[in-house]
């Protein structure tokens, strides 16, 4: 659920000075909370993570699991100019520069949503229309049934 109906663009910036017990998305600027993931969303996670590293062990990339803080950006934006900051289920990176403190700032080389029947909007339509503007190699969105 959306922070609030104001026009005011959130950034990075902003989502650092959020309260660490709770778990935020920025989405084009605007902050949505997040709840807790069930426990089959999680088994699911934690099976995905598990073949994901077991394939990256001898290859250069690695994964990455929530909590995450991605900053999907044009590398070299500052904190105060990215307005799109994900907790991806997964995330797969390959060029490791772009790591810093809690996560990566640029286009990774894959993300992982599990599609819950509370995010299935806000991951179908808000988060993808707002990758898909960027120079994103692949997107998986899981539906469990």
């Amino acid at each position: 659920m959306p922070l609030s109906n104001d026009v005011r663009k959130y950034t990075y910036a902003d989502y650092l000075l959020f309260r660490d017990d709770e778990r935020w998305e920025i989405i084009d600027g605007i902050p949505y909370m997040q709840s807790a993931p069930s426990w089959q969303h999680q088994s699911i996670s934690r099976e995905l993570l598990r073949q994901f590293a077991n394939y990256m062990l001898a290859k250069p990339c690695e994964v990455f699991a929530a909590p995450f803080d991605l900053g999907l950006s044009e590398a070299g934006k500052e904190d105060k100019d990215i307005t799109d900051v994900y907790q991806p289920d997964l995330v797969v990176i390959c060029d490791k520069v772009l790591l810093k403190g809690t996560g990566y700032f640029g286009v990774p080389d894959l993300v992982i949503e599990i599609i819950s029947p509370s995010t299935a909007k806000k991951d179908r339509l808000l988060k993808f229309n707002s990758m898909k503007n960027l120079e994103l190699k692949s997107i998986g969105l899981l539906s469990r049934m």
